[in-house]
């Protein structure tokens, strides 16, 4: 049991929901200061074809580097929000992505369809995220488009 009401539990799903709403909105705008302050310090990450994240800091230094030059569109759905307490949750978030760059003066995309697994928890009275892995069951690119870690490390700091 978590020793939530049904109206506590309500209302913390729509806190979450908007917690995630804002996110979304904040990589795809690059308002990375409201990005960084929706996640705990203690956040870790762990996305497709990257290392794992450790750290807030570390996350949002990896997150600006890789949106730099690009543009993207985030859609994030149908959540399956569960409580392990009035203050800890765990979120898995149907997603879509997509990300646009120029690359060796070609325009590139990728469209990528799966899921957001992650774990969220009250402090101070607000919600924050604590985790998140993306792990994508499809993915399309443009021809010859090189993604994630390969394309920044065949490009150095610049995505």
């Amino acid at each position: 049991m978590d020793g939530m009401s049904d109206l506590e539990r309500l209302l913390a799903i729509e806190d979450i929901k908007l917690l995630k709403a804002r996110r979304d909105r904040a990589v795809d705008t690059k308002d990375f200061e409201t990005y960084y302050a929706l996640h705990a310090p203690d956040h870790v990450s762990h996305n497709d074809g990257f290392d794992r994240w450790n750290n807030r800091d570390e996350m949002i230094v990896n997150v600006r580097r890789l949106m730099a030059d690009n543009i993207s569109v985030h859609h994030s759905h149908t959540p399956d929000i569960t409580f392990d307490s009035p203050s800890r949750a765990v979120g898995i978030w149907g997603m879509e992505d997509n990300i646009f760059w120029r690359q060796d003066g070609e325009e590139h995309w990728l469209q990528g369809f799966g899921f957001y697994h992650e774990t969220y928890e009250k402090r101070d009275g607000v919600w924050v995220f604590t985790s998140r892995q993306l792990k994508r069951t499809h993915v399309r690119t443009s021809a010859g488009a090189m993604m994630g870690a390969q394309r920044l490390a065949t490009n150095g700091t610049k995505p």
